[in-house]
């Protein structure tokens, strides 16, 4: 952070240097305090889409939809065991704290479901949910990655990033499949409009 100048007693200005500021001694314990508390909070997470995942694939009609769910529910419970080997690589217990986020996500797309028709508009709002679900991820695993990468956790930082990078994958396969749902799902609405 770079300080503000302030003027020496000759009316000159000076300027704290940006580098070589020392962080407080207790700063990386904080950040390790936050790392595991944010562990908790995405290994609920993960744990309660082991449970809304199979809902989306219920109500899903597109068949490469169903697919794409399918296999990000594997991974899902991948995700869900690679977490505890995180916690067991910092030396913590695997223990979940309820995700608000996750929840009000998962409450979301059950809405969606339930206030949509069986077919492809629904299919469209189960992409628009699950897409909302791998952003949140995506932001999480980023960050917690960045927080054990600083702070030498090698081992828990790999295993982030790994799961990061599925996340951003099922994000792509769900962009992809958009494309063609979301246009069948625009002209079903022509259609019902023009009868």
């Amino acid at each position: 952070m770079k300080k503000a100048s302030t003027s020496a007693s000759n009316g000159t200005k000076k300027t704290a240097p940006e580098k070589g500021l020392k962080a407080k001694p207790d700063a990386a314990q904080g950040l390790r305090d936050l790392l595991c508390d944010e562990l908790k909070d995405i290994y609920w997470a993960e744990k309660a889409l082991t449970k809304a995942i199979p809902k989306m694939i219920k109500n899903a009609t597109d068949e490469n939809l169903k697919e794409a769910l399918t296999g990000h529910l594997e991974e899902t419970k991948q995700h869900v065991t690679r977490l505890e080997k995180v916690f067991s690589s910092i030396d913590e217990k695997a223990v979940a704290k309820k995700c608000e986020a996750m929840a009000g996500l998962i409450k979301e797309a059950e809405e969606i479901m339930e206030g949509t028709e069986h077919g492809v508009v629904r299919d469209a709002g189960i992409i628009l949910a699950g897409q909302k679900v791998e952003h949140y991820e995506i932001a999480t695993y980023g960050t917690l990655f960045s927080f054990a990468n600083i702070l030498g956790e090698d081992e828990a930082a790999a295993l982030l990033e790994e799961t990061l990078e599925e996340e951003k994958a099922a994000d792509k396969k769900l962009s992809e499949i958009s494309d063609s749902i979301n246009v069948d799902a625009a002209e079903e609405v022509e259609h019902e409009t023009a009868e």
